[in-house]
Formats: structure tokens, sequence, C-alpha cells
């Protein structure tokens, strides 16, 4: 039996009426992919206010890891209200968010010991890595990297490595921040070596490496196209940042919690970051981040220099030992990589238009170009795709130039679920390619 069920038009008359009184209601500013309004959820499938079910590839731009509404995370948000919502670490301490620390600590990928600190999104743990990298080194700039997506407060705007919809005429920006390329091989045959020439000259033209306090990137660009450097250029990054003394930051907001295959995509290239970032899939849905690090830089900010009202709140800490547990104890790691393996098997087929399909675990792009010599972005074609998925069940998001669908499947997902789902995928691009 299929998954998908369309019992109204698409948008149905309740998602539409709901659309109507948003567009009244909210600023225009926040966005919404789909003109629908959900009514509950549970696993990969979406049911909205009109009776209609969905299989989810978004997946709340890999928020959702483990599925929507996982019943542990569930009865644990539950038994927790029960007790307290959220006395304020500030004030008085709670167990889940010491517990939760001391498991991040063990999880995440570095040689001796770790420290962990919460805070409420991924652009404010983004912020504070920053800040502690400034506190630790006693420098003030920071080098991000092209096409890069770090959030949309202040610091990580401009940090981010597009200007398109992040940073354009909300100047004045942050100061000292300076950008590198980052691989892309598709569209750019440097070798490593030659991109990491281009990092250096930063340092003859723009900062001295001795100012530097931090290098942050993805490592794997998920808004920038889903771009998978080289274990080489992951590894110079780190050897860089040694010589000089600098702090490596890994934003793992996205790929983090077995999106890639591994607890974090770090694992994938046999090198540690000194400090990561998490936040999305942390707590299924609850908002809440974490810088988890080498102790002697997490630690060394002074009593009271880091903080906030509602970091580390309680109901997110309890939905995040559940959404650990559920990766480990369900094998949701291999089940990353089998996922990789059902999507890649239904796009072996011939198309004009699909330039390149890259990706790791359960991290897929498909990009698409208006021909294979010039390789011209086909951000139209795309939208095609993506409305005639919409109108035929399947959610996704796209990435890049608007070019590369961005598959981010549940980890949960059933076999039958997602080749249901590709199948809708593979009839629209056939149909558009006709």
């Amino acid at each position: 039996m299929n998954t998908i069920k369309l019992k109204t038009d698409i948008p149905g008359p309740k998602s539409t009426e709901l659309l109507k009184q948003r567009e009244e209601e909210v600023a225009r500013g926040i966005s919404t992919a789909y003109p629908i309004a959900v009514d509950h959820a549970k696993g990969a499938v979406i049911h909205d206010v009109d009776g209609n079910a969905y299989i989810d590839l978004a997946a709340g731009i890999s928020s959702l890891n483990v599925g929507h509404s996982p019943e542990p995370v569930v009865e644990a948000i539950k038994k927790q209200l029960d007790s307290f919502i959220n006395p304020i670490f500030n004030v008085a301490m709670h167990e889940p968010y010491i517990q939760l620390a001391g498991t991040l600590n063990k999880l995440v990928p570095g040689s001796g010991d770790n420290k962990t600190v919460f805070f409420n999104s991924g652009a404010e743990a983004i912020e504070n890595a920053v800040k502690i990298a400034r506190r630790y080194t006693k420098r003030k700039a920071v080098i991000a990297f092209d096409r890069s997506f770090h959030g949309r407060t202040m610091l990580g705007m401009t940090l981010t490595g597009k200007v398109q919809n992040v940073k354009s005429k909300f100047g004045p920006l942050a100061t000292d921040i300076h950008h590198a390329p980052y691989p892309y091989d598709y569209r750019d045959d440097r070798s490593t070596e030659e991109l990491i020439d281009d990092l250096k000259r930063l340092f003859k033209i723009s900062v001295d490496p001795n100012d530097v306090a931090a290098i942050i990137l993805e490592p794997v660009q998920g808004d920038g196209g889903i771009l998978v450097p080289s274990k080489e250029f992951i590894q110079s990054i780190r050897k860089i940042c040694d010589e000089y003394g600098i702090v490596f930051i890994a934003d793992e907001v996205q790929t983090g919690f077995g999106r890639t295959g591994k607890m974090f995509a770090m694992e994938h290239f046999d090198c540690e970051a000194d400090m990561t970032v998490m936040s999305k899939s942390i707590a299924a849905g609850i908002p809440l981040s974490a810088v988890t690090g080498k102790s002697h830089i997490v630690n060394y900010p002074k009593v009271k220099e880091l903080g906030g009202t509602l970091s580390g709140n309680t109901l997110g800490c309890v939905a995040s030992l559940e959404v650990i547990r559920m990766i480990q104890e369900q094998n949701l790691l291999s089940r990353a990589n089998d996922i990789y393996k059902i999507i890649t098997e239904k796009l072996t087929i011939s198309s004009k238009y699909i330039g390149e399909v890259r990706g790791i675990g359960a991290m897929i792009g498909i990009e698409f170009v208006k021909d294979q010599n010039s390789k011209e972005p086909n951000a139209q074609f795309v939208q095609s795709v993506v409305t005639e998925c919409f109108e035929n069940g399947v959610l996704f998001m796209r990435a890049g130039d608007g070019n590369v669908i961005r598959l981010l499947p549940p980890l949960i997902i059933s076999d039958e679920e997602l080749i249901e789902a590709m199948d809708v995928i593979v009839r629209a691009i056939k149909k558009f390619e006709a």
C-alpha cells in the first residue's frame, strides 16, 4: 500500500486558508518551502490539515534524523514535563544537562578530555564557538569558506560564504572575517594543494596568521550544494591550524548525529577538530545546540563569560539523550549508508540535465545543468521538479544556486517509503526531460 495519500487539490483548502492568515500575520522574511500546514507527522511521513500524506525527504533540513515524533523522545519529554520544564541552568543545575554533556564529551571525536556547553540554536552555538576561540587565543580574525552557511545572526551571516538571501543589504557586517575557497570538484578542477595555496594567500594579503583565532568549516557543505571535500583537504586545514596555533572549528550542525553514516562527519576524514558545533538533529526538533571540544579551550572562558537564559533547556537535553540512544540501538549509522545505496541506484538514469549525483551517507545532492559542456546551473528545471514532486506527495529542499536537489531523509525511513518517494522524483525528472 502506498504511503502517499492525496485527497484534495495540493495545497488543500485548509492549508490555503492558513497560508492567507500566515501572509497577514507573519513577517515575510521567514520562508516556508511548501504551502501546507502540518496536522500530525510520524517517522518519515507528514499529514497536512486537509488529510493529505507526504513522504518527507527534507527531515527539517536534517533536524529530524530519527524522524518525526519518535516515541522514545516523546515519552522522555512527557516524563520530564511531569517533573519540571526548565529551572534555567544559570539559576539551578539539572541532571539532564550534565548527563548529556558527559555523553557528548565521549561521542565527539577528539583525543584527550572534552568539555561541553549548551545553547539554543546552531547560529548561537557558532557565535559562541568563535567567542571561545577568540578568548582562548587572544586573537580576533576568523577564516570561513566560500558557499558555506553558518546561520543568520550578525556573525553567522558574516561567516556564511554567500551573499544573496543571507547578507545582502544587512550590513555593516561583523569585522575580521575572511573567506577561502572550498573544494567543488564538479566545477573547479583545482587540486587540494592549489586550494590550500589560495587559503595561505590570505596570510599574505589580508590577515597575519598569528592574528587568526579560528578556521571554521562544514565537513560537508549542505546549503552550498552537498559538497564533500577530500580527506587531504581537511587534514591540510588541520596542519595549518597546528602550525599557527589556530583553533579548528567543525560546524556539524547539519552533518551531525548520523547524517553521513558516522556520528559526526569529521570521522570520515581521520581528523579531529578542536571544537565541534551541533544543533538540528541533536534533539529531534526541540531547540538545543552544543559546543563540545578540547577541555583546555572550551573551559578557558571564566565563570559568567558564557551562557544564555534558556540554553541547555531540560526538554532538549532529555530528548537528545534519547536521540543518541536511538541512533546507537537502531544502528542508524549503517542505515544512512543503506539509504545512500537506494537513492543512488534509483538515480542511475540517463539525463542530459543531471550534472552530478554526489554525497555521503543520507546526505545527497543532485546537481542539474542546462547542458553537460557549459555546466550552467539549471535552477528552473529543479523548480519544475520540486513543484511536480510536491503535487505528487514528496517533499525536499534545494541547495547550491537553486539547481541542486538536496535529499536528507530521516534515517528511520523504510525502504518502501524511500523507493516510493524516489520513483516520484525519477518520474518528475523524466517528465521535464521530454
